[in-house]
């Protein structure tokens, strides 16, 4: 299904929610900043928030594992996401599973200012069960687009985030020395070879 980049009602801009999720390593980050460098070419007034606890690869950039970077606003909470500036169009929002479960409500605020909200998170923890506000997220959406990484097993299509550490965490910040993509099958497998 292809998406228009615009919403328009009576000739109006509609505010939108868009969901991109999916597992580690399956291009969320890539996508939402190709999404939000497409609304800076259309000279749209852009935010970028994400959450403060997320320090990989920097404080306060959104960084995509391909390394592709832009600044960004991090947050303690999701209703800090309301003090944006007054003249913001398009916002984005990066590694969803981290806040909390009011992020949704918030993202519907922005909507209903007619502003587009373009989110980016996991849709499932390591252990293959719903994350965070995310799968509410989702059910509020008018887009939600799901990718999908390599497994690194077998080559097919993952939608899991193996983890390859011994952590009983559910929240473990890690690159590939903690996780690898898998597919179902592979994923069901653990550490069999």
């Amino acid at each position: 299904m292809l998406f228009s980049e615009q919403n328009y009602r009576r000739g109006e801009y509609c505010g939108s929610i868009e969901v991109i999720c999916g597992s580690m390593f399956s291009g969320k980050t890539e996508e939402l900043l190709r999404r939000l460098r497409r609304a800076q070419i259309a000279k749209l007034n852009v935010e970028i928030f994400k959450p403060k606890t997320d320090t990989r690869y920097d404080e306060t950039a959104v960084v995509s594992h391909d390394l592709n970077s832009v600044e960004s606003t991090p947050v303690e909470t999701s209703t800090a996401i309301l003090l944006l500036k007054p003249d913001t169009q398009v916002v984005g929002i990066d590694e969803a599973q981290f806040f909390d479960d009011n992020l949704p409500e918030v993202c519907n605020q922005l909507a209903k200012k007619g502003i587009r909200v373009i989110i980016a998170g996991l849709d499932m923890d390591y252990m293959g069960k719903p994350f965070g506000p995310v799968p509410a997220l989702m059910a509020i959406a008018e887009l939600v687009t799901k990718v999908n990484a390599v497994c690194m097993r077998c080559g097919s299509p993952a939608v899991y985030s193996y983890r390859t550490v011994a952590n009983a965490n559910r929240v473990l910040l890690g690159e590939k020395d903690s996780y690898e993509p898998r597919c179902r099958h592979c994923y069901h497998l653990g550490d069999i070879e």
